[in-house]
């Protein structure tokens, strides 16, 4: 029993923080595309987790006509490594587009 208690305490921490991890990548893809930068989701890799997605659109990637950029950035929570199954773990992030950034 405890280490079933031991398991969900470590998968429920490693969820946590990869879950922070992923809302820090989204801020910063969504930032750096609003910006108007080319490659938003090239930065939003750089602070994502390992194993990571990450997803730009809006203005620089595929245009949403509302002038917004969203980041989606998705993760394997994988407290334990590979011998546990994986649940995954999201973040979105949403941005005006900058007026006068680069192009």
């Amino acid at each position: 029993m405890l280490v079933v208690l031991l398991v969900a305490a470590l998968t429920a921490v490693s969820a946590v923080t990869t879950q922070m991890r992923c809302v820090d990548a989204a801020r910063e893809a969504v930032r750096a595309a609003a910006r108007g930068e080319l490659d938003g989701a090239a930065l939003g890799r750089r602070v994502a987790p390992p194993g990571a997605t990450v997803t730009v659109e809006g203005p620089g990637a595929a245009a949403t006509g509302d002038g917004t950029v969203s980041a989606v950035v998705s993760a394997p929570v994988r407290p334990l490594g590979r011998w546990l199954p994986a649940p995954a773990v999201s973040a979105t992030a949403v941005a005006a587009r900058e007026p006068g950034g680069v192009r």
